[in-house]
């Protein structure tokens, strides 16, 4: 049964930092979007996290987010936390794990409570254009301002560096940058907080909030993504993921599930005596009506209905909530969003009705089947013909998410795919997933720049030779058109024959930029032309995938070239 006032509204703050170290109020101004700008203010602070260990640089150990010798020390990151006050037991939080769909459901749920007016702060990972997205605060969301991190890391940076030498150098960039989202959120005197864990769960430097400080945990999904990193199984990644469900507090589960997985949440929620609520449960109901276009832009009509019947009912009924993120994946991230703010209304915090649809309607994100605009086509030098979808997917389940939302709104016309991997995905099982779809006319494989580099990237020949290999066992006829060129380009899209083509695979010369994407928006004009399209038929369409660093990318070019 859940405990109704158990979360406090208001939680008192401890000692913050030093001793009279001057607390400011109104320091929450979000800034718009990356604001190249202001990034000039954080050199200091860059330098400093960029001579820290980044496993997002160099990839994960095996085992580290397993619960064993392996595992991360969790140890390392509560000294840390004290060092600077712990900050992270001044507010309440919900924890959202997840393998996909975390980052899609604390962005729905901090719309959420910041429609019906909590000071709310977010902490989630990867970021796109700038560290700054990882941390929003306030009223209003969007990115912290280069000034306040840059503010806050100059006070606490005496306590790192203690922490640093004492570890011996073993303090992660991840571990720095949470403790200091805690530190920010105490001194913005948060409502509460909604934490996204980075890997796994159990040993995740996320996990020390404790069950005093947790208002819900939230597992969105379970997948096979940092395998090794995570046992090496579906099992012990589920088992990874539960260690954020603590002893008697309400856990809402996304799905859906396998029932074995299911059941490995649902024994460790029996254990901790933590009730559990599934967003898909025979009460919850959901569906895609239809999908609209606002401003040359997509969204899905959808009715949410929640109706379960516990020991204390959670109770809503939505109609045409237009939802700006595609896809059913979307829409379940919602109902997950939406069974957690009404768990928190079961809680005693104050969250209506008319506060969930609006905080549903305005959830955006950078990267998840983004659709540019014609004004920003032109930015990048495409002619504006040609559609252009950019989405971060890279597990099988995402690009099966993707080939749907593809097959749903595709405009009419031929459908090129650009993609980059990192080299520790499942490459087959996505690439199986994207061809399960609407068969693209054109892949041109590329490498992704991960964390500054290539090392983690994939190579463009072995990703061809993956798509070449699943395109035969599906018995689609492909043709290898080599290193693109700008030559080797011109020649086919000038080609003139009224032949039906095979699909064209090629690789980019080099890592990924959008001179790709202009080769794709040539190879699609001419195949357009080939097939009698006059002056008004569309141009297709060209989607940027694999990664989420394939996407930011994009717009970093698009930024740059504004």
């Amino acid at each position: 049964m859940f405990a109704r006032g158990a979360v406090p509204l208001r939680w008192s703050r401890g000692l913050l930092l030093r001793a009279g170290s001057n607390r400011r109020s109104g320091l929450s101004a979000m800034a718009a979007g990356g604001g190249r700008g202001e990034e000039g203010q954080l050199g200091e602070f860059l330098e400093y996290m960029d001579r820290l260990r980044n496993y997002e640089r160099s990839g994960v150990p095996r085992g580290a987010g397993t619960d064993s010798d392996d595992g991360f020390d969790l140890g390392r990151m509560g000294r840390l936390l004290r060092r600077l006050g712990d900050p992270h037991t001044h507010y309440p939080a919900v924890h959202i794990a997840g393998t996909k769909g975390k980052g899609s459901t604390a962005a729905f749920l901090s719309n959420i409570m910041r429609e019906q007016g909590y000071n709310v702060g977010c902490y989630s990972s990867p970021h796109l254009l700038t560290i700054r997205e990882r941390i929003s605060v306030g009223e209003h969301g969007g990115p912290v301002s280069a000034a306040l991190l840059r503010d806050l890391f100059d006070q606490a940076k005496e306590a790192i560096d203690e922490s640093v030498e004492s570890e011996n150098g073993a303090l992660t960039h991840f571990e720095v940058f949470t403790a200091l989202s805690f530190l920010l959120f105490s001194r913005e005197n948060v409502d509460f907080a909604i934490v996204e864990a980075g890997l796994g769960g159990t040993r995740d430097a996320t996990n020390v909030i404790r069950n005093n400080e947790l208002a819900v945990s939230v597992i969105t999904t379970i997948g096979k993504e940092h395998l090794a990193a995570l046992g090496g199984s579906l099992q012990s990644i589920a088992v990874a993921k539960s260690g954020i469900i603590k002893e008697g507090r309400p856990v809402v589960i996304g799905g859906p599930f396998s029932t074995e997985v299911e059941q490995i949440l649902r024994d460790r929620a029996f254990l901790t005596q933590s009730p559990i609520i599934s967003a898909c449960d025979s009460g919850v109901r959901s569906i895609t009506r239809c999908i609209g276009w606002d401003y040359a832009k997509p969204y899905q009509s959808c009715d949410i209905v929640v109706k379960i019947s516990n020991d204390r009912p959670l109770s809503m009924e939505l109609h045409d909530v237009k939802l700006q993120l595609l896809g059913d994946h979307q829409r379940q991230n919602a109902v997950t969003a939406s069974c957690t703010a009404l768990c928190l209304r079961d809680l005693g915090w104050d969250v209506s009705d008319a506060s969930i649809r609006a905080g549903l309607e305005k959830t955006q994100l950078p990267g998840r089947s983004q659709f540019l605009t014609q004004d920003e086509a032109s930015v990048l030098g495409l002619d504006g013909a040609s559609t252009i979808l950019i989405d971060g997917a890279h597990t099988e389940a995402s690009a099966k998410a993707l080939a749907d939302v593809i097959r749903t709104v595709e405009p009419e016309g031929p459908l090129a795919l650009i993609i980059g991997m990192a080299d520790d995905k499942e490459h087959l099982a996505f690439t199986a997933q994207l061809l399960s779809g609407r068969r693209p006319d054109v892949v041109l494989l590329t490498e992704a720049r991960i964390a500054g580099g290539t090392a983690r990237s994939l190579p463009a020949s072995s990703l061809r030779d993956i798509w070449i290999g699943v395109a035969h066992d599906q018995g689609i006829e492909c043709a290898d058109i080599g290193v693109v060129t700008s030559d080797r380009i011109s020649h086919l899209a000038d080609a003139s024959s009224d032949e039906p083509k095979p699909m064209m695979i090629g690789c980019g010369d080099g890592p990924f930029s959008y001179d790709l994407m202009k080769a794709a928006s040539r190879l699609l004009h001419g195949l357009r032309r080939v097939e009698g399209g006059g002056a008004g038929a569309s141009a297709g369409l060209i989607c940027v995938t694999g990664s989420l660093h394939m996407v930011s990318s994009v717009l970093q070019q698009l930024e740059q070239q504004q």
